[in-house]
């Protein structure tokens, strides 16, 4: 991507925006930034057109880069397209420059796990002595990459549905999508559109290439995600060609190198981080990796991702699970529990969030339920554990939380919701959990 002398206009100055932009006028391009909010940071080298977008200078532009928050269907960049000028999301942006580098890309999406699998691949490919960088969705803007002009071994990205309705030219070595269920359907407007928007992860894979979904129903409902026309070898999560687990073992056949992986020593909480591991060791074998360098037993817990954060003299352990935003991410949370637990459930809601459906998890080991947050009393509604309790916030929720627990307690923060209402973000109010778990008194 020559971008010395062209128009590049970066639209949301958000962490992503900021990041390409920086790039894009180290790269010598002539760059607008351009923003609703006033406040939006300064870039130096930049034009900044904020408060109100100008559509001149998008048709003006020779390319137009968006970032994930921005719905790629809104009628400016639609009218932008029709004029002929070139749309991508950020991480398409910095992708095709990462890889005109050499730089090669691992790439995961799905509803859940995406950032454990990403994490996990990052832990496994370091432990084999590869240089990496993490980041996409997950951390760090993949444009950062492009602008330290570093050369790691590997890049694994974690990629949103929101950054692939614009993917540009992403082309991973390896790539997956985990899984689909219902979420962020305000902007995709149904399920098959959002499986069609996860699957476009395959879509510039070239051959010698591994393109990885699952098969079961659960995973896969109607098997709105597919693999496609990708040129890369289709394989599976769940089956051959790909791979199966089975309690400890993972066995890989169509892959490059197929035989056993032994997940002995792994010390995560529950089954599906089993699964998370097999899927991160799945993709660092298609990646090039030798079997006999993957080293399970050196993963560990993704930080606000069922994460513990404080054991209390009294034995009370404090989980913090915050990344869980949605209704399925919060199951597999709660399924993971084997002690008495009490669960703290509560945040933003999202449209089409369904929450009878965690009384069959909770019915495992849960005695209370404490529901914060906009959300609480919608969740407090649909909820049949013994006890259930609403509360203002997230902080009166764990002083209740404190009160009640016993020794060998465990109090899971699982929210099953958005962070909005209270917090910037889920890291944000998994902070605010753990800071206020080693600050309660039971």
């Amino acid at each position: 991507m020559q971008l010395a002398g062209k128009k590049i206009l970066i639209m949301g100055m958000a962490r992503s925006g900021v990041a390409a932009a920086r790039f894009a006028v180290d790269a010598g391009a002539q760059v607008t930034v351009t923003d609703l909010q006033k406040t939006a940071p300064r870039i130096d080298g930049a034009r900044h057109q904020y408060g109100s977008h100008d559509p001149d200078d998008f048709t003006q532009a020779d390319l137009v880069v968006v970032s994930p928050g921005i719905p790629s269907a809104i009628p400016l960049l639609e009218d932008v397209r029709r004029a002929g000028v070139q749309v991508i999301s950020e991480v398409g942006f910095a992708a095709e420059i990462i890889q005109a580098r050499g730089i090669p890309i691992i790439a995961v999406t799905g509803t859940n796990g995406k950032s454990s699998v990403t994490w996990f691949i990052s832990q496994l490919l370091e432990a084999a002595g590869h240089t990496v960088f993490v980041g996409g969705n997950l951390g760090t803007a993949l444009s950062e990459l492009a602008l330290s002009k570093e050369r790691p071994d590997y890049a694994v990205v974690e990629v949103s549905s929101y950054q692939l309705e614009l993917p540009g030219m992403l082309a991973p070595i390896a790539a997956a999508v985990l899984n689909l269920t219902p979420d962020h359907l305000a902007r995709h407007g149904t399920m098959e559109v959002y499986g069609q928007t996860k699957s476009k992860i395959f879509q510039n894979m070239t051959v010698g290439g591994y393109a990885a979904i699952p098969h079961t129903k659960s995973s896969n409902p109607n098997g709105w995600i597919k693999h496609g026309t990708t040129h890369a070898a289709p394989i599976w999560l769940d089956r051959f060609p790909g791979m199966k687990r089975e309690g400890q073992t993972v066995t890989l056949a169509g892959t490059p190198d197929d035989g056993e992986i032994k997940l002995d020593g792994v010390q995560l909480f529950g089954e599906h981080n089993l699964d998370n591991a097999a899927a991160a060791a799945l993709l660092c074998v298609c990646s090039g990796v030798p079997r006999e360098a993957i080293q399970p037993h050196v993963l560990s817990a993704l930080p606000h991702r069922l994460e513990t954060v404080h054991i209390s003299e009294k034995g009370i352990t404090w989980i913090n699970d915050s990344k869980a935003t949605n209704v399925d991410a919060a199951l597999v949370g709660i399924r993971s529990m084997t002690t008495p637990t009490i669960v703290l459930l509560g945040g933003a809601s999202k449209d089409g969030s369904d929450y009878d459906r965690l009384n069959e998890a909770l019915a495992l080991h849960t005695q209370t339920v404490l529901c914060f947050g906009d959300a609480g009393q919608r969740i407090a509604s649909a909820i049949t554990a013994p006890r259930v309790e609403v509360v203002p916030h997230l902080a009166d929720a764990v002083l209740m939380a404190a009160q009640y627990a016993k020794k060998d307690d465990v109090v899971l923060l699982s929210p099953a919701c958005a962070s909005f209402d209270e917090f910037n973000n889920f890291e944000e109010r998994g902070e605010s959990f753990a800071t206020l778990a080693r600050e309660a008194k039971p």
